[in-house]
């Protein structure tokens, strides 16, 4: 029993050092990290620690829409959302595009609990869309939607397209694209999407920069995409 005890006090030693050590990191000048774990508590990724925060409810109107709505609401209270900027002045503009003349990587993740029916008919495309960006449509709904008054996205162009390797029963998918988004230059969006083993959760991570800052971020961005895991929690 005492030995039980002394290695559970052991594990409790050892999670705290590795916190200590993970806040310090992203606290202290230089190289550094911060590191963020999802509202399912299964999710989590880094950022530059010199990147920001924006604020929550600007980001939750950019993507629920008029908080006011029922649907907003409900789609709200099914999801948890962040936001990091790496942009000096941050903002939630520049979720989707260089708005305010922003040319710095934006960072979004969203985990969603989905709904009975969404459950059963989640998909490897239903993740690929599952940032809210339409990634696999028909080609007559993109023209279709492309020719809609005030529809941003133009131009769409895929990069890569990857099935991620099954880890503990979660699957995954990474996919890169372009749009034009409202007539300015080329954005390139980086999203990576995972189902969760029990198929009740799908965690979101998109990062945007334009295809410019894309490419001359390259090592940042990809280090950001490959930092975004989800785990099993055992039990």
């Amino acid at each position: 029993m005492e030995r039980t005890r002394v290695g559970s006090r052991l594990i409790v030693m050892v999670i705290a050092a590795v916190t200590v050590v993970m806040v310090s990191s992203a606290g202290c000048g230089g190289p550094g990290f911060t590191y963020v774990m999802g509202g399912d508590g299964q999710s989590y990724f880094r950022v530059p620690a010199t990147w920001r925060q924006v604020d929550q409810k600007a980001l939750d109107r950019k993507v629920f829409g008029d908080l006011d709505s029922a649907t907003a609401q409900v789609r709200k209270k099914l999801s948890w959302t962040v936001g990091y900027d790496g942009h000096t002045i941050p903002s939630a503009d520049h979720l989707f595009d260089a708005a305010g003349g922003s040319d710095k990587p934006f960072v979004f993740a969203m985990v969603t609990n989905l709904t009975e029916k969404q459950r059963d008919a989640v998909s490897l495309d239903a993740l690929r869309n599952a940032a809210g960006l339409p990634v696999v449509v028909t080609d007559e709904l993109r023209e279709q939607m492309e020719k809609t008054p005030g529809y941003p996205f133009k131009d769409f162009e895929l990069l890569s397209d990857e099935v991620l390797p099954p880890t503990d029963g979660v699957r995954g998918v990474h996919v890169v694209f372009n749009y034009k988004v409202q007539g300015g230059p080329v954005q390139t969006f980086d999203e990576t999407a995972y189902l969760a083993a029990d198929g009740t959760r799908v965690s979101v991570l998109l990062i945007r920069c334009s295809a410019a800052c894309y490419r001359s971020e390259a090592a940042a961005i990809s280090g950001i995409a490959q930092s975004f895991k989800v785990k099993r929690l055992p039990g």
